[in-house]
């Protein structure tokens, strides 16, 4: 079976990475925190007025109404120059959980907001104890309003819209709508660079239940789909690091010859190269189960996940190492790539979930 994207998204591709290449060239993510901007702004009104956004939303709430194999693409480009916008926090898991499980009402409510950028949306799960699962979701709704502290919450600093995963009063874990205005949020230091995190207090806020959400089911199904996105936002990151120290090594000299002539140089990148491919295929896989919402979704989404965090992280390791005394410096876009796999990684659920989750779902076979 061929999983390569269509023809139309190569094509699309094409004017992708042509924008972020100019609105997003090297240095800009360290110039933009050293403006003390949270994110960048100018470039998530750009994306949001060109419909990035809302590629896969459907048209009835604003969006472009293209399968999720456009959005694939977008992950990737994005990842590709680490571009600081709230994109994954807002499109993979806020809209996706309304767009799953939201009323008609709430999907004219938000989805066209979200559609345009108008509107930052967040998915708050943890709640300062790693990765939440089931048993550590103590957040609670009682009469409609919510209670409770997340942590860390991506975006939650500039976020407008917050999916919260709660529990009703009967005990049962559902995903509710509030806003911004109910919350209390205090910043986190965190290891990533232009993409901040909150900790965020709920008292007794408006809480709005996407009622098709129902039991931690319909979470970790949001979390399947929000997975192989993840996936090729690493891959883009991936291949970017590795193709900026695969640069660095034909202008380096040592000993009167390009250190990429070094056969323990050779070895290093092209370990990466192969994790890289190893990833891209299992993302691609993930792709086609995501885009036909295939029986095998979870298991693409795991495999994608895992590769794809394991790419990231070596890639932009040995970059650093390739770099020398350079890698460990400001004034190079290292430690962008690796403050970023190191977040990616684990943003929703660690490795350990993850293998779990493959491991429960692969199918029994004889012994």
């Amino acid at each position: 079976m061929n999983f390569e994207f269509s023809d139309d998204v190569t094509v699309m591709r094409e004017e992708v990475r042509r924008l972020l290449t100019e609105r997003v060239p090297p240095g800009a993510v360290r110039r933009l925190v050293d403006a003390g901007q949270p994110f960048d702004r100018p470039l998530w009104q750009e994306i949001g007025a060109l419909g990035w956004m809302g590629i896969s939303l459907p048209e009835a709430f604003g969006g472009s109404g293209l399968d999720h194999e456009t959005l694939c693409m977008l992950a990737e480009e994005i990842g590709r120059v680490a571009a600081s916008v709230p994109f994954s926090s807002s499109i993979y898991l806020a809209a996706e959980a309304i767009a799953l499980f939201g009323s008609e009402e709430q999907k004219r409510t938000w989805l066209p907001g979200l559609a345009s950028g108008e509107v930052v949306g967040t998915f708050a799960l943890a709640e300062g104890n790693g990765f939440s699962t089931a048993e550590h979701v103590r957040a609670a709704v009682l009469n409609g309003r919510i209670t409770g502290r997340k942590l860390p919450v991506w975006d939650g600093l500039v976020a407008d819209l917050f999916v919260v995963a709660a529990r009703d009063a009967d005990g049962d874990i559902g995903l509710y709508l509030v806003t911004a205005q109910s919350v209390i949020r205090t910043p986190l230091e965190t290891i990533e660079y232009g993409r901040e995190a909150a900790a965020v207090v709920f008292e007794n806020g408006i809480a709005d239940r996407l009622l098709a959400a129902k039991g931690w089911s319909a979470v970790e199904k949001l979390l399947d789909r929000a997975a192989i996105l993840f996936a090729f936002e690493a891959v883009g990151g991936a291949e970017a690091i590795l193709t900026m120290a695969v640069d660095y090594t034909t202008q380096r000299f040592a000993f009167g010859r390009s250190i990429a002539s070094m056969q323990a140089i050779k070895h290093m990148l092209a370990d990466v190269y192969v994790a890289i491919e190893l990833a891209r295929s299992n993302a691609y896989y993930g792709a086609w189960a995501l885009a036909h919402d295939a029986p095998e979704l979870t298991i693409a989404a795991a495999t994608a996940r895992l590769a794809a965090i394991a790419a990231y992280e070596t890639a932009s390791a040995q970059a650093i190492q390739v770099h020398g005394g350079m890698g460990f410096t400001q004034e190079v876009d290292c430690h962008i790539h690796y403050r970023r796999a190191k977040r990616l990684a684990t943003e929703i659920g660690p490795r350990r979930y993850w293998s779990d989750r493959l491991i429960a779902h692969l199918p029994a076979t004889a012994g």
